[in-house]
């Protein structure tokens, strides 16, 4: 194992004169599979080339950005784990104090627009002018024309505001590596999936979005625009896409193709150190790592398509899970490391119980157009059935030196339900094997139009769930309890919502929920193209949208004061 090299004296010890590759990133790095940025690095660096990395480089200095040299092939740039808007600001446009990357926890090296930071850092020292690529969440979903909360408009492609060279969007390992084979043997690159740039003209055969200048100035335009690019995310389906802003083109490939299991795991059984550089725990401690360096992500992608997550946009609507032998060789490998105290804290993934569930029909024939695969009910196509997971589970409790390990990323618990087979078995085990003593569930509010707003199970769902839940508490002779994440201020919902909502929990959940989020309008998602045109993207009907900051923060308060 090893870390790559984030200084001199670490390319001195590898014997490295110059790097190939220099990655830049907004977080502490951190040598985890969890971090794009390591995870990236060490996949190249499995590959044959050489790759260093700056964390959370100063702006007024070129000491950090230049440390490591210039690379001989490219810098890659990522604002890191979290779009930095995100990590630096609440709801409510406050600043936040802690950053769980940064080390000693305090919110003071990540820069607001932080991929457009980093690019302007690299050009002004770099005298080499070597390309400059972006990728991570923060320019996967900045990729179009979107809108920005913070400033309250349309802004343009994070390609175009950072004048760096390439995009490479979504979960981009197959992407960046073909990609640096291409700079490598000095080829052309435009024909990769999976990328974005700008040329002077549009591509012959991609569809032509609404340009900025007209999504910026029309909301119909901007809704006509979010559909064609949602509906063009698919591996298999997509064209490639174009936007014009002022004279020059975004030209959008196509999503690159879905990995297989069999590359998923190769991924994953990498060599990770599973903890900070040396160098950079000096700084302090980052919290961030209490909860990654002992947990396991089983699977990629999310079918849920919550209207106001992005993680669909970003990572796919496709699942591919890892294999049982891979993720129970992980687990070997975990419980070796030092201080390890025998506990995983996670096994899971953008949704835990998504584990081998996916659709046969979009695997060969792409995502259908005309419906989702949960939302407004689960699709007969998709075969719901946990006993993989179960299996999984069963057999990651029979490794010796695991005394317990959590499921502590959410469920999905309308699949739990529409698994008449094994949904119940596999709640009980995960009841009696799998929690601390509380289960998280994120129902979000349980108004019907809120609801559907926000691509979210019926409320009967809930109910179901919850009776489920106590009914396996009650026979196993447990005093286990359900925690519920909510949501204030969302499009569509208004002190009345909230006051149905407050009754709701009252009378029926009888407890003062802890976890209520103030709804932010992540870029590229479809609550936020609701929050800022105030219309149903789908049938045009006018949304009530509360912008207010003090009137969200009551709505906030009516069910946690």
């Amino acid at each position: 194992m090893m870390f790559l090299p984030i200084n001199q004296e670490d390319l001195k010890k590898l014997d490295i004169n110059q790097l190939d590759i220099i990655l830049v990133t907004g977080d502490c790095y951190i040598d985890s599979p969890y971090c794009g940025v390591a995870l990236l690095g060490k996949y190249l660096y499995k590959n044959g080339f050489t790759v260093g990395i700056v964390s959370q480089p100063r702006l007024d200095t070129d000491e950090d950005i230049m440390k490591l040299g210039t690379p001989r092939l490219f810098w890659g740039v990522t604002a890191g784990s979290v779009d930095s808007m995100v990590a630096n600001y609440t709801p409510l446009r406050k600043k936040r104090k802690e950053d769980d990357f940064t080390p000693g926890g305090i919110n003071n090296k990540r820069p607001d627009r932080a991929t457009i930071s980093y690019v302007n850092l690299i050009k002004r020292y770099d005298h080499f002018k070597k390309p400059i690529i972006i990728g991570g969440i923060e320019a996967s979903l900045r990729r179009v024309a979107h809108y920005d909360y913070w400033d309250d408009k349309i802004r343009k492609s994070i390609l175009f505001d950072s004048k760096a060279d390439i995009l490479v969007y979504g979960m981009g390992e197959i992407t960046l590596l073909e990609l640096t084979k291409r700079f490598a043997n000095n080829q052309d690159f435009r024909d990769i999936r999976g990328l974005c740039y700008i040329d002077k003209r549009p591509k012959e055969d991609y569809i032509l979005l609404p340009s900025f200048e007209e999504v910026s100035s029309d909301k119909d335009k901007f809704i006509d625009m979010f559909n064609l690019f949602y509906e063009n995310n698919d591996p298999i389906t997509a064209k490639g896409l174009c936007q014009k802003h002022l004279d020059r083109f975004l030209i959008h490939n196509p999503p690159q193709r879905v990995l297989t299991q069999k590359e998923l795991d190769e991924i994953y059984e990498i060599e990770f150190e599973h903890d900070i550089h040396p160098e950079l725990k000096k700084l302090g401690k980052v919290k961030a790592l209490d909860t990654i360096k002992f947990s396991i992500t089983i699977n990629r992608g999310c079918y849920g398509e919550c209207n106001f997550c992005a993680i669909t946009v970003h990572q796919g609507a496709t699942v591919v899970s890892r294999s049982k032998k891979s993720i129970i060789n992980e687990m070997k490998k975990i419980s070796k490391l030092k201080n390890f105290d025998g506990i995983i804290r996670d096994i899971g993934g953008p949704t835990a119980n998504m584990y081998e569930i996916e659709c046969t029909k979009k695997l060969k024939s792409g995502k259908c157009k005309d419906k989702r695969c949960l939302f407004p009910n689960p699709c007969k196509s998709l075969k719901i059935d946990h006993s993989p997971l179960i299996d999984l589970l069963e057999e990651i409790r029979r490794i010796p030196s695991i005394k317990k390990s959590f499921v502590a990323s959410g469920i999905r618990y309308d699949m739990v339900l529409n698994d008449s087979k094994n949904g119940g078995r596999y709640l009980e085990e995960l009841i009696l094997h799998h929690t601390s003593g509380q289960l998280k569930i994120a129902p979000e509010h349980i108004d019907a139009n809120l609801l559907r707003l926000m691509g979210k199970p019926p409320l009967s769902d809930l109910k179901r769930f919850i009776e489920d839940f106590y009914k396996v508490c009650r026979k196993n002779r447990i005093k286990y309890f359900l925690t519920y994440y909510f949501i204030a201020a969302h499009p569509g919902c208004g002190i009345k919502e909230m006051e149905k909502l407050k009754n709701y929990i009252s009378e029926n959940i009888r407890i003062k929920p802890e976890q209520v989020q103030i709804f932010t309008p992540l870029p590229s998602t479809y609550s936020s193209v609701v929050y800022w045109t105030e219309k149903d993207p789908f049938t045009r009907e006018k949304i009530f949208v509360e912008k207010d900051l003090k009137k969200k923060k009551l709505q906030k308060e009516i069910i946690t004061v």
